[in-house]
């Protein structure tokens, strides 16, 4: 067991210019020089943030659902009886700025996110679409029973993102995630409490409502004796009247960053892995 207490600066420089547009507008047009619509329909690739925003004004409750692995079968009804379930309220400051506060039923995490778009992609302009996400979370799961000497601060986490996506054509987009992530609390007696991940991600549009997902992340520093995996996870966007329903594979049950990136114990070779969905209503 290791315990380091770090915290660390997690903003960066916004400057951004907004366009008024509403959500199927923004996707699906593309207008000279103007700012390119946006790269990916959900918040969420599949496990990984996508550079999508939240419109100013608007508040979105998202239902996020993890079963257990389907590796149990019918023992466990394919994962039904080892769920994992993450409630998410996201609010659009305005159209760059985004806050969000969600609380999941894996380790009892509560979190906080902040999500700033940093560059937006134009045509004839900027190629690319930066956002920079950022979150604290406290793990209220741990025990002082188990822990002896276990602090509030050994309870929090961090993250810091810089999405940067590409809108290829109408079709297909691609994005990149270089994340910094930072437990104060880990299990494995050798892994570092700062971790790095390199993330890739992208979207294929098959028809006007539907298209595949995927994203992958790296992990740059694991310990060699972490029983963890890196996350591959892949999906499929279902789009129902302006409003996204997200059905995926993963072999990462946690729903947080710093738990979907450090913490996957699913082996897709084995067939250990874990299905889900994410479902929002937009207020």
């Amino acid at each position: 067991m290791k315990i380091k207490l770090s915290i660390g600066v997690l903003f960066l420089f916004m400057s951004a210019l907004y366009a008024q547009e509403d959500l199927l507008a923004e996707f699906d047009s593309v207008q000279p020089n103007t700012y390119k619509s946006a790269a990916f329909k959900g918040l969420k690739i599949v496990n990984f943030e996508s550079t999508k925003m939240i419109s100013k004004g608007e508040l979105y409750f998202v239902v996020s659902h993890r079963f257990g692995s389907v590796e149990t079968g019918f023992e466990d009804f394919f994962g039904l009886d080892q769920a994992v379930t993450r409630l998410n309220l996201l609010y659009g400051i305005s159209d760059g700025i985004n806050f969000g506060f969600s609380r999941s039923s894996f380790q009892k995490i509560y979190e906080s996110s902040l999500k700033l778009r940093l560059i937006r992609e134009k045509k004839g302009g900027f190629p690319f679409t930066v956002v920079s996400s950022n979150n604290i979370l406290i793990n209220t799961a741990l025990d002082e029973q188990i822990l002896p000497g276990l602090k509030f601060e050994n309870r929090l986490g961090y993250t810091a993102q810089l999405l940067i996506s590409k809108k290829f054509n109408k079709n297909f987009s691609l994005q990149l995630m270089p994340t910094f992530f930072h437990d104060n609390y880990v299990a494995v007696d050798e892994q570092n409490n700062s971790q790095y991940v390199l993330g890739f991600g992208g979207r294929h549009k098959l028809t006007k409502r539907f298209s595949f997902n995927f994203d992958y992340g790296y992990h740059m520093n694991r310990a060699s004796n972490s029983p963890f995996k890196n996350p591959l996870s892949i999906g499929i966007d279902i789009e129902t009247g302006g409003h996204v329903f997200q059905l995926h594979f993963t072999n990462a049950q946690p729903m947080n960053t710093n738990g979907f990136l450090g913490q996957g114990t699913g082996d897709w070779t084995s067939g250990d892995f874990f299905f889900g969905f994410n479902l929002s209503r937009v207020f």
